[in-house]
């Protein structure tokens, strides 16, 4: 019978002692069509194969919005985000007025988040100012990319009243493109985006310009906007170049996660460009050299001594 106790003793020692080093951390992505989804994948590939005890997991939600209100409520730990939601988070204002949170920390700036426009080519849709009367989708409510919408929409001298307003998700957008249900929809994301490449394989589709007077009091207005070209034949069918304008994607954190965990975090991904770039085409563009570009947000202390010391 002591043996017995001894032994379950022991087993009970152990197994605390691993569930005490064993590290949990849950990446909150976006839509499986979009960009985070496939990258936060990676990452959690990464992390786990390089980093001992680690235990990362990518988590599919309806990306940057609804990452900044679970990072907030700890059912996160680090997110993908656009910048100008991050500083809209920080500063309580836009979709976070009146709930602003102060405690979100940068980790990285990612890629250009193209604001991609996207109509049926028969639609007769070619500017912006077409969209009036049409039916089309700003994104899933309460989205990045529906903030990015109307703001196009505003620098355009256009409001919701003036089109028929369909909150409709990467995936959804495309399946309600592909079935005419809708003329036109907003995508913000890294391109290519999956969801546009399989519309495109099965539509003729045009991809509408973001560009001059309309795009200069956009920036005017918005700093976080910058301008962006979508090369030819990035999508099946658009066969020349199309100007934009695009944001940034970076990876945020609580100010209370641990600063040698993130150093760690950071260190890793920065050393695995080739699995990023394996992931998606965006990946490749991941590097150390721009992780600080567009940075909105105070940087969480891990990330700052990590930029500190690799600094090129």
């Amino acid at each position: 019978m002591k043996k017995f106790f001894a032994l379950a003793l022991c087993l009970l020692v152990l197994t605390s002692f691993g569930i005490a080093q064993k590290k949990f951390l849950t990446i909150a992505t976006g839509g499986t069509a979009g960009t985070y989804f496939p990258l936060g994948g990676a990452l959690a590939e990464i992390w786990n194969k390089n980093l001992p005890n680690m235990n990362a997991n990518a988590t599919v939600t309806g990306a940057s919005i609804a990452n900044v209100a679970m990072l907030q409520k700890g059912e996160v730990d680090i997110i993908f985000v656009q910048n100008d939601v991050a500083f809209y988070a920080l500063n309580g204002v836009e979709l976070f007025k009146d709930k602003g949170y102060k405690d979100v920390r940068g980790v990285a700036c990612l890629y250009n988040e193209t604001v991609q426009l996207v109509a049926l080519a028969d639609s007769g849709i070619k500017t912006i100012a077409d969209l009036k009367g049409k039916r089309v989708s700003v994104g899933a409510a309460g989205s990045g990319v529906e903030v990015n919408a109307r703001q196009v929409l505003e620098a355009a001298g256009l409001s919701y009243a003036d089109i028929k307003v369909q909150y409709l998700s990467f995936a959804e957008s495309a399946s309600n493109l592909k079935d005419g249900n809708i003329d036109a929809a907003f995508n913000t994301a890294g391109a290519p985006t999956a969801a546009i490449q399989d519309l495109g394989a099965s539509k003729k589709i045009v991809l509408v310009p973001v560009d001059g007077a309309v795009a200069k009091k956009l920036m005017a207005k918005w700093s976080f906007y910058t301008p962006e070209k979508i090369a030819a034949n990035t999508y099946i069918g658009v066969t020349q170049d199309v100007m934009t304008v695009s944001v940034k994607s970076m990876l945020v954190c609580s100010a209370s996660l641990d600063a040698a965990l993130v150093y760690d975090l950071l260190k890793n991904m920065y050393a695995n460009g080739e699995r990023l770039a394996a992931s998606h085409k965006k990946g490749a563009d991941i590097k150390l050299a721009t992780g600080l570009d567009g940075m909105s947000i105070p940087l969480h202390p891990g990330a700052e001594k990590f930029f500190k010391e690799n600094k090129k």
